[in-house]
């Protein structure tokens, strides 16, 4: 009879120490590992993303290097047009003669050298000299001496190095006067030579 108690003991002892052995924390799940496959994915992911943004960056420089030389050309054809309307205004300035004369004035000189300077660089530039005189004297008279002032311009020019096939000549007598007045004042702007473009005249370069 004494030995049931003893027995029983031995059972709890047993059941404590086997509950002892298999408690505490279980131990931590093993992380999980990439596979190869999403290792690979996420690496060309990354490798498209970096070639998007090149792609970008060559887009946005393209662009912009097109717009500077739209911009550039737009300048050089600004400065071409502004270039080209200064020497159009150069071969407009006109000569003045004396009363029934058709010799160059020295000042006169100076305006037709600007001239020579102006067909000398452009040598495909052509041109008509028009001559003209004031009301006084016939029509014939007038259109005889507008010839002789258109041709004595041309003589200067040619004597300075232009071809004479460069420049046509024409008298208007005193048929289209500068100045509607009946004095000396208006007589002597409308005693003149002046140039008119006939060819070549597009684009224009400085002397």
């Amino acid at each position: 009879m004494k030995r049931l108690p003893l027995v029983v003991l031995a059972l709890i002892a047993a059941a404590a120490t086997g509950s002892a052995c298999g408690g505490g924390t279980p131990p931590p799940a093993p992380a999980p590992q990439a596979s190869p496959d999403s290792i690979a994915m996420a690496e060309r992911a990354r490798q498209d993303s970096i070639a998007a943004a090149q792609a970008e960056a060559e887009r946005r420089a393209r662009e912009e290097a097109e717009r500077v030389a739209r911009q550039r050309e737009a300048d050089s054809l600004a400065a071409i047009a502004r270039t080209t309307e200064e020497v159009r205004n150069m071969l407009a300035v006109m000569i003045h003669f004396d009363f029934d004369k058709a010799n160059i004035r020295p000042d006169d000189a100076a305006i037709l050298d600007q001239k020579v300077g102006i067909l000398q660089s452009n040598p495909n530039l052509r041109i008509r000299i028009n001559g003209h005189c004031d009301e006084r004297g016939s029509d014939e008279y007038n259109l005889a001496l507008g010839n002789r002032r258109a041709v004595a311009a041309k003589q200067y020019l040619v004597s300075h190095g232009i071809d004479a096939s460069r420049i046509d000549t024409q008298s208007w007598g005193e048929e289209r006067p500068m100045a509607m007045g009946h004095d000396e004042e208006s007589w002597a702007q409308n005693r003149r030579a002046e140039v008119e473009i006939t060819g070549g005249g597009d684009v224009l370069a400085k002397p």
